[in-house]
């Protein structure tokens, strides 16, 4: 069961996806995932393989291109390889997108929850918002681990609005990938698309993507702001 929406004046939330939106590191998962189904002689195409699996789970991903009757435990192990690969690779060059400390920093001030809603194993959230001092900027942490479905079901987007104490109404959500774009759309949510992974054209289908970013330093307090209702928290 997740805990109870915290108390808050929050009457909005910015929530923001991990892998390839606070950080730029896809290219060393895509590293990581590619050698790891090689082990297996399992040569998959990039694009293809990323577009149907950036932001699900690992377990589904596992079940989808290994086999369906993975136990628990056998995902869990498979994870591990494949995740200490990944972290070995990006470790030397783990650092912040442009321009996100100075949105943080301005969205606190302005009384605004921030939320991380990621797909990614509580190892690898610690490995980023630890290692890189990010964790005490937020009022929520929502892993796939405290979620039934990952995106691009809304679940994770969901929590992190519950956990802030904020109305679906009232968050925006930051993106790099079209399964966590879609994942904001079913819960209701304005979606800002980061193009460190995929280029603008991608999210163009996407009615609830607001603007396309290259870095935090192209979007502004204010703009934000503009795309949300104010006025509607949830009771405490």
């Amino acid at each position: 069961m997740l805990p109870a929406a915290r108390p808050s004046p929050a009457e909005y939330a910015f929530i923001f996806d991990m892998d390839g939106t606070m950080v730029d590191n896809m290219a060393y998962h895509a590293q990581s995932w590619l050698a790891f189904f090689a082990r297996r002689e399992q040569n998959l195409d990039e694009a293809a393989f990323f577009a149907a699996t950036a932001g699900r789970q690992n377990h589904e991903i596992f079940r989808q291109f290994i086999a369906q009757d993975l136990s628990d435990a056998e995902c869990a192990a498979l994870a591990h390889e494949k995740e200490s690969m990944y972290r070995q690779l990006y470790a030397a060059h783990r650092a912040p997108v442009p321009g996100l400390l100075n949105l943080l920093a301005e969205a606190k001030a302005a009384a605004c929850a921030l939320a991380v809603g990621t797909a990614a194993p509580p190892e690898n959230v610690a490995f980023i918002l630890d290692e890189l001092a990010l964790r005490p900027h937020f009022d929520a942490v929502v892993g796939s681990q405290e979620v039934a479905r990952g995106k691009p079901e809304p679940d994770i987007f969901l929590a992190a609005a519950e956990r802030c104490g904020v109305s679906t109404e009232g968050c925006i959500v930051f993106e790099d990938a079209p399964l966590g774009v879609e994942a904001a759309r079913r819960a209701g949510m304005p979606c800002i698309a980061l193009c460190t992974t995929y280029d603008a054209a991608q999210f163009a289908d996407f009615p609830n993507v607001v603007a396309c970013i290259r870095d935090f330093s192209e979007i502004s307090l204010p703009q934000l702001l503009a795309h949300l209702k104010p006025g509607l928290r949830k009771p405490s």
